[in-house]
């Protein structure tokens, strides 16, 4: 799915008229492989090793093209000031942890029967959705130090 996901970005960007450099490809890659529901810094500083002549502006570019194709999903802030992105558009739930601020996927089948029901009643072509629940994930509840809290607390970059 992951190929299909990016091939489908990449599409995305030719349609928009952008030229396909190895660092827009990357970027695709890396937002169809993620589960973690990267920024744009975080996506930066992955492929920054891989190629350091990339800029910040370069995956802003990207995204925002990306974004207003409907081909990923901005899922704002989680709490840490930065915006999150998502291009798995099926219908699913983003749990955020207050705490942490880690983004996780929750699949329940019950959410595309509504999708379905609402498309269906309402005449609309839904073109996607986002149901976010904000709380505590279990490493947290349980008082467990995550990496980010580590990073946060030792004044680490995220």
């Amino acid at each position: 799915m992951e190929t299909r996901m990016m091939n489908h970005l990449i599409d995305g960007l030719k349609r928009a008229g952008l030229r396909l450099t190895p660092q827009r490809v990357a970027i695709c890659r890396l937002l169809a492989e993620s589960k973690d529901h990267p920024t744009a810094s975080m996506i930066y500083h992955a492929l920054l090793p891989q190629f350091p002549t990339l800029s910040l502006a370069t995956v802003y570019k990207t995204l925002d093209v990306l974004k207003r194709l409907g081909l990923v999903q901005s899922l704002g802030d989680a709490g840490d000031g930065c915006e999150h992105y998502d291009a798995d558009l099926t219908p699913h739930i983003n749990l955020v942890c207050v705490r942490c601020h880690r983004v996780s996927d929750y699949v329940e089948e019950a959410i595309q029967q509504v999708e379905q029901r609402v498309a269906e009643r309402s005449g609309y072509e839904i073109q996607g959705a986002r149901i976010v629940y904000y709380g505590l994930c279990p490493t947290c509840r349980n008082g467990e130090k995550t990496p980010q809290i580590e990073e946060q607390s030792s004044g680490g970059v995220r």
